[in-house]
């Protein structure tokens, strides 16, 4: 079955960098787009980033542009999520997950996604 397993969270301080991962398997995953997501309790969770099926095309929500960088590697299953320049506002746990069609380029709609993984937890201290 599909699985995805996100790693690399951790506590940082505001200005620190830190790089997620997030293993895939159960599909072939060089066919589908991918996202990072985000979710603080209390608050909508955030789409963060997409990357689309042939990492052509990338998205960026505002708060993140210049400082997060998405990437995927087909050889090894695997999404990174980049973060540099670390914010408190960053805090949350930081979710992949896998667009619902396949050769996509990356929706920038929550509900196009599915099978997110268990989250990794990011928190960041000023």
């Amino acid at each position: 079955q599909v699985r995805l397993v996100e790693s690399g969270g951790g506590s940082a301080q505001a200005g620190d960098s830190l790089t997620l991962s997030c293993a895939a398997s159960g599909f072939t995953f060089s066919n589908y787009a991918l996202a990072w997501i985000r979710e603080v309790p209390g608050r909508e969770r955030q789409l963060v980033a997409t990357i689309s099926w042939d990492s052509r095309e990338k998205f960026y929500v505002d708060a993140v542009k210049g400082r997060f960088t998405i990437s995927r590697d087909n050889a090894k299953d695997t999404v990174y999520l980049q973060m540099s320049s670390l914010t408190p506002e960053d805090t949350a746990v930081y979710s992949c997950a896998i667009e619902r069609w396949p050769y996509g380029l990356g929706s920038r709609t929550l509900v196009d996604y599915d099978y997110w993984g268990q989250g990794t937890q990011v928190a960041v201290a000023s």
